[in-house]
């Protein structure tokens, strides 16, 4: 069992920047990969990006692409979303996963932070 924790979100302006962090209990193949989907009110969860476990590919939906970094410590257990230059549609719920294969869909999810990007 993989236990996932993100922590990081809040309130900010339109422009702003936030760190997001996810921490996983422990380091096996299930999170060979990891990434960052959310959901905004309203609307189904969607994917937001994923990096392997080297930390050397990495994948982004189009709609963050330029703005949102993912980056991981794998020596700590951790996966880090940098969001800059955050819209008001960015407001979601940001939920970390975990996933034992870049093609395959993810095994273990966090119970999600909010992140709210006022206008």
């Amino acid at each position: 069992q993989v236990q996932l924790v993100e922590s990081g979100g809040g309130l900010v302006q339109a422009g702003a920047s936030l760190r997001l962090s996810c921490a996983a209990s422990v380091r096996t193949v299930s999170t060979n990969v990891m990434g960052w989907f959310r959901q905004a009110p309203g609307k189904e969860r969607e994917f937001v990006a994923r990096i392997n476990w080297g930390g050397f590919i990495t994948y982004y939906a189009d709609s963050v692409k330029g703005r949102f970094t993912i980056s991981r410590d794998s020596a700590k257990n951790m996966v880090y979303l940098q969001m800059n230059s955050l819209k008001p549609e960015d407001t979601a719920v940001y939920y970390c996963a975990a996933g034992s294969s870049w093609s395959q869909t993810m095994d273990y999810w966090g119970k999600g932070t909010l992140v709210t990007v006022s206008s």
